[in-house]
Parts: structure tokens; C-alpha cells; sequence
């Protein structure tokens, strides 16, 4: 939870009122969207949000951002990009 009692979405972090996850990180029957399509949902967002941003470093970024979410920290996918 952040400050004054708000949740965050344990998938993205986007503020939320109640539950788990928020709007975008669920599908339409409200369960948690499978890993790759969140993925890539996400690789997306840095891409838009940072122009210039390579590929491969979006990629990077959204697993190290991952790696600190409830929702996927514990993922295969997530914890092989975090091994040494």
C-alpha cells in the first residue's frame, strides 16, 4: 500500500481502490493476464513513454521493474533475468 491508505496494483503499481490488480492488467473475466502479454504490454508503455529507448532496454527495464512486483517477482521469467 502507498501513502493514505491507497493500494496499488500489484501487477503495475497504478493506484487502485480495491482488489489485486488494476483495470489494465486483467482480463475481461478479471483474472490476471498471462505473463508474456502483460510483458509486452508493459515493454510498450516504455517504449511510448521513452522515445529513443531501445528494444532490448525497454525489455530490461520492465523485468527489473517486474522482479519488484508481487504479482510476477516470483515469475520464471522474472527470476531467470535476475540470476547472475
Amino acid at each position: 500500500m502507498t501513502d493514505h491508505g491507497k493500494k496499488t496494483c500489484e501487477s503495475c503499481s497504478m493506484p487502485i481502490e480495491s482488489g489485486h490488480y488494476c483495470q489494465y492488467c486483467v482480463t475481461a473475466s478479471g483474472e490476471l493476464q498471462p505473463f508474456d502479454e502483460r510483458f509486452e504490454k508493459m515493454v510498450g508503455w516504455q517504449m511510448r513513454n521513452k522515445p529513443g529507448l531501445s528494444r532490448e532496454q525497454a525489455e530490461r527495464d520492465t523485468l527489473a521493474f517486474m522482479a519488484k512486483m508481487p504479482a510476477w517477482r516470483d515469475h520464471p521469467s522474472v527470476r531467470a533475468h535476475a540470476a547472475p
